[in-house]
């Protein structure tokens, strides 16, 4: 029936409708019994298929449309009273429907790459020699796959452009198995984080946290929780960086710890009394000449 104000509480029971009489007589409806009742279902059932419960919705939407005749209706079914009603009805094509699900992303230029879109190129065929005109994007949610591209001045429609460069089948399941790895992880560690206990008080006093752990066992969660920081995988100092480049120009500090630290000519070394070898000088540098008590060096 025709979606209206006045309609909202058919709508609403027809989704109750649905869920009452179709939804929870299929195997693995997740609503939960009423207190005090048990659920009956056997944990070894199977599940349908997304085909499967596609088939079975639809042959259950016919049977309500055209078979099932609700209180209301006076013994009508709801396609009769459909047929009945005398209200006009204006045939709206698909492609103009499609159009009253997007959302406005605001205006790009159109580039050599295509449309730049969320950090990522779309592209058409029907781009060719449109290079450099401003042109307004259009999208339906959770659809990245796709944008709708339009002249920004005209609001003249130009063309689909699909995401390029796309993944690959296997390269997407490939994602999806390691976010859901990631995910059963994440729902592990919030577990372990909600199994937190506290000694009892029975005065007002700063919360004691219950359970021991071994030092074993304490590494060992350590030592996982190490293997997925990004920040301690990082190894910095594993490529030490090189000495900038002679021409470009250093601050002063910088500048004098390269040329204390830059290889030179070997420091001289004296022999002394006792035959030890000391440095030349008392820093390192070569020492000033020696002289006699007459002032001859």
């Amino acid at each position: 029936m025709q979606s209206t104000t006045r309609d909202k509480g058919t709508v609403e029971g027809l989704n109750r409708a649905v869920e009452s009489m179709f939804l929870a007589a299929l195997p693995g409806f997740v609503r939960q019994p009423r207190p005090g009742k048990r659920a009956s279902r056997p944990k070894d059932e199977v599940l349908l298929g997304f085909e499967d419960f596609t088939d079975r919705l639809l042959a259950w939407t016919r049977w309500w449309n055209t078979e099932h005749c609700p209180a209301p209706l006076r013994g009508r079914t709801p396609l009769e009273a459909w047929q009945d009603d005398p209200t006009p009805l204006r045939e709206v094509p698909a492609t103009d429907l499609w159009t009253f699900t997007l959302e406005d992303a605001g205006t790009r230029m159109l580039t050599t790459r295509g449309v730049r879109f969320r950090k990522r190129d779309y592209v058409g065929a029907w781009m060719t020699g449109q290079g450099g005109i401003r042109v307004r994007v259009r999208f339906m949610p959770h659809h990245d796959h796709r944008i709708e591209v339009y002249h920004a001045n005209t609001g003249r429609y130009l063309g689909p452009a699909d995401l390029a460069d796309q993944a690959t089948e296997e390269q997407l399941s490939a994602v999806r198995r390691a976010r859901a790895a990631r995910a059963r992880r994440l729902k592990r560690d919030l577990q372990a984080s909600q199994r937190e206990r506290y000694a009892a008080a029975t005065q007002p006093e700063a919360p004691q946290r219950l359970g021991a752990l071994t030092t074993a066992q304490a590494e060992a969660e350590l030592a996982r929780t190490a293997h997925t920081d990004l920040a301690q995988l990082a190894k910095p100092d594993l490529i030490p960086p090189a000495a900038p480049p002679p021409d470009w120009r250093t601050p002063d500090s910088l500048a004098a710890l390269t040329a204390l630290t830059a290889p030179g000519p070997p420091v001289p070394h004296l022999s002394g009394r006792d035959g030890t070898s000391v440095p030349d000088g008392r820093d390192g540098r070569p020492a000033p000449p020696t002289t006699d008590e007459d002032g001859d060096a």
